[in-house]
């Protein structure tokens, strides 16, 4: 793909005042939230899904989350975790200037392998995972017991700045994304998908197991 399709692809829809002020917060604490392209596609997911009850690791500054907000049913809840409180106190921000009631959101601050644990099974429609790389897999796994039947996990920086797609790229964040989705698409549990927006989204649906299987 040219770098112009690309571009016009990512910018395809336009983001407003209150998340262009998010990712300015983002960049004056040196977060790095996910692309425009990448929160269009899961601002859908959760339209899609007519999403209730979402989980998002890595709170960052409000991007991702209030592009899920955004796609979520108007009275679902986005509980997002973080390990930096004062992320999360400029997330709340963002999701105050962008009108969201308080009620549609929860912010857990801890390490996500502390707190996904204490979540209830099954009860999630979708699952965003944009914390440590090198916990993806037990991310993976805690997702996994969290959604629901039909539910979608999905994983931002798949491709890892073009690193995942080079095998000579051996440091351990690179390794841990290429055997996350080896592990996704070898799932039979699981319909991946992997879309090559912003830095690489990597997206399954759990399959629904008739009763008695």
């Amino acid at each position: 793909m040219k770098p112009a399709s690309w571009s016009y692809a990512e910018e395809f829809v336009a983001e407003d005042d209150v998340l262009s002020a998010a990712r300015a917060r983002a960049e004056e604490v040196g977060v790095v939230p996910i692309g425009s392209g990448g929160g269009a596609a899961l601002r859908f997911l959760a339209s899609v899904l007519d999403a209730r009850a979402v989980v998002e690791v890595g709170t960052g500054t409000g991007v991702s989350g209030l592009w899920l907000l955004r796609g979520m049913r108007s009275d679902g809840v986005l509980t997002t975790v973080d390990i930096e409180a004062e992320h999360q106190r400029l997330a709340r921000q963002t999701f105050s200037d962008a009108g969201i009631a308080s009620n549609r959101i929860r912010t857990i601050s801890g390490a996500a392998l502390d707190v996904l644990p204490r979540l209830t099974d099954g009860h999630y429609d979708l699952v965003f995972c944009d914390g440590d790389k090198r916990e993806y897999a037990d991310y993976l796994g805690e997702s996994l017991r969290l959604l629901r039947p039909g539910g979608v996990v999905a994983f931002d920086n798949a491709l890892w700045h073009d690193r995942v797609a080079d095998p000579a790229q051996r440091d351990e964040e690179t390794v841990a994304i290429r055997e996350l989705g080896r592990a996704v698409a070898a799932d039979d549990g699981l319909v991946p998908v992997l879309l090559p927006v912003g830095d690489g989204l990597l997206a399954a649906r759990k399959v629904w197991v008739p009763e008695g299987d």
